[in-house]
């Protein structure tokens, strides 16, 4: 097989890459022109396993790869000025359309487009439980991410199989939500993010790269596929989860209005929101998971690190 990937260098495309690479699988990175020096292209190759694109530009794909994975996109952790919601915006929207634009016109076509959403979609929904059948949310994440799914559709009008996997908060020893957590909450000074109630819908990062094979493979799976462990939990829970894991104490909550002080909305939509969100078509795809429970999860990574 010879996947052709965006986002190969962030904390999900590397250890996606890394196990594809170990079993025998080419990857050939697809690399932002401004990240490299390269001048910006339509398809410009600078090395043997890698090609450089630039959104909105025109591109044109050797039609040599069985598979896509499209993980590219401005990181959503920050103070959300209008600047930063744009470049979240067009780097998801106008990347993903590019990238689909290019696949549709590809012969022969690979076979499927695995292309990354987040749980965002579903917006901040209380004690709601949700499935891939449930409706959008409302809200700055909620419709990017409506956006984002969208514009992969012309790849399904070409033919080809697109699996659209909404990621939930991604545990890795490397990064990511808990690796921004480790630190505060070794030295004591971690606590439960506003009133704690609400869900927090994770998964091992193991069982990203896990999903991402499966959902390959698997010529069955298509549309919206969510990548949660089967057991959210409520941010309170996951708080003292954290603790009791660090034999750290978990008595320094950060109030609401504080957060929202700090960060604005990304306060209300990636920390305050509730999504309680189950994986049912990688459940009754047969996927089997490698950590099910926060608690083993945890130990898991800890363990690592």
């Amino acid at each position: 097989m010879h996947v052709l990937m965006s986002g190969a260098s962030g904390l999900l495309g590397t250890e996606i890459g890394q196990s594809l690479v170990a079993e025998g699988t080419a990857v050939t990175r697809l690399a932002r022109a401004h990240t490299t020096g390269a001048d910006p292209g339509a398809g410009t190759s600078t090395r043997k396993d890698q090609i450089v694109w630039e959104p909105g530009k025109p591109l044109t794909l050797p039609s040599a790869f069985d598979a896509v994975i499209h993980l590219a996109g401005e990181s959503v952790v920050g103070r959300w000025t209008a600047t930063k919601k744009a470049r979240i915006r067009v780097s998801r929207v106008l990347g993903t359309r590019t990238l689909a634009e290019a696949i549709a016109r590809m012969e022969p076509q690979p076979r499927v487009l695995v292309t990354a959403s987040a749980i965002g979609f579903y917006g901040d929904r209380g004690d709601e439980v949700l499935n891939e059948k449930s409706a959008p949310g409302t809200g700055f994440l909620a419709e990017v991410s409506r956006e984002w799914e969208a514009a992969s559709e012309p790849v399904e009008r070409a033919g080809v199989r697109v699996v659209r996997i909404r990621i939930g908060v991604v545990l890795s020893r490397h990064g990511g939500a808990l690796g921004r957590m480790l630190l505060p909450f070794r030295l004591g000074l971690g606590g439960r993010l506003g009133s704690g109630k609400q869900w927090m819908s994770w998964i091992h990062v193991d069982d990203i790269v896990g999903a991402v094979q499966h959902v390959l493979r698997n010529e069955t799976v298509g549309g919206p596929v969510n990548l949660v462990a089967p057991n959210p939990v409520t941010n309170a829970v996951f708080t003292k989860a954290l603790g009791n894991a660090l034999s750290r104490p978990t008595i320094l909550p950060a109030p609401a209005f504080a957060l929202r002080l700090a960060l604005g909305g990304m306060a209300d939509e990636a920390l305050l929101a509730s999504q309680r969100v189950l994986p049912e078509r990688l459940l009754a795809g047969g996927y089997e998971f490698r950590f099910r429970e926060l608690g083993e999860a945890l130990e898991n990574l800890l363990a690592k690190s």
